[in-house]
């Protein structure tokens, strides 16, 4: 697929690499990124696929909004056209949760504002142990209003407060300390260990995979009754999968 703002490549363990390909303006997200990211995590549904990785070209994963556009989009004093485009961004986020496929975010360098928010939008995040993340939006005078939705769900309601009225910046290791990010890896391991990790979860049964993502964020609101009932349906339609019936004769086969 034709892309100006990212880049998208696939390889034969079913890994559907997206990279934000803006490295001179750090990777920042305006409006295009925003559109070509939901169409190219839209075609991503074929069954040859297994995961989605998001990383960014450059020094840098992401370095948030592209800040020209919004003093432009602020500037043109229309609540609508505001609306509309903040809506986008959130959409992205809701078409990241709901996508069928885990989606693992590739972290080097900054992650801050809106880059850290992607980041935290992703199912996974693997970081480099020399990587940045912050939502420094509060010292701009601006809220990073949907990140919190994603970022209280990550982390404790007082550590995401902490992190989004200071704006502080934080290190990989204290973002793993957090539950912010799953893996941090060294520098010149970093790629060698994110293609075993990532290749590791595209070798696990798709099926069960998807229904685990699906049934986790399914729970969002529910009662504990509520969920267990949730886990009871889930729990029939893994057992009728062809993965999950293969998967048992061969454990049956080996324990005779």
């Amino acid at each position: 697929m034709p892309f100006d703002r990212i880049r998208y490549e696939t390889d034969e363990t079913g890994v559907a690499t997206l990279t934000l390909n803006r490295p001179e303006k750090r990777n920042a997200l305006d409006g295009q990124t925003v559109a070509e990211l939901r169409e190219a995590l839209a075609a991503e549904r074929g069954d040859e696929l297994r995961v989605v990785v998001i990383r960014g070209a450059g020094p840098d994963f992401c370095a948030g909004a592209d800040l020209a556009e919004l003093e432009r989009m602020a500037g043109d004093g229309d609540p609508m056209r505001n609306l509309s485009d903040a809506r986008a961004l959130g959409d992205l986020f809701i078409e990241m949760r709901r996508h069928p496929l885990p989606i693992v975010a590739v972290v080097h360098g900054n992650a801050i504002a809106g880059g850290a928010g992607l980041a935290t939008a992703c199912d996974l995040v693997l970081a480099r142990d020399d990587a940045v993340f912050g939502y420094p939006e509060v010292h701009l005078g601006f809220v990073p209003a949907m990140v919190m939705a994603l970022l209280r769900r990550s982390a404790s309601e007082k550590v995401a407060f902490e992190l989004v009225a200071r704006g502080e910046r934080i290190s990989a290791a204290e973002a793993e300390r957090l539950g912010l990010v799953n893996r941090v890896f060294a520098p010149d391991t970093f790629e060698e260990e994110v293609r075993e990790y990532v290749g590791g979860l595209a070798a696990r049964s798709a099926s069960a995979v998807g229904l685990i993502k699906r049934l986790l964020y399914g729970m969002d609101g529910l009662s504990f009754e509520e969920a267990i009932a949730r886990g009871a349906e889930v729990n029939v339609l893994a057992r009728l999968t062809g993965d999950a019936q293969e998967g048992v004769r061969r454990f049956l086969k080996r324990s005779r």
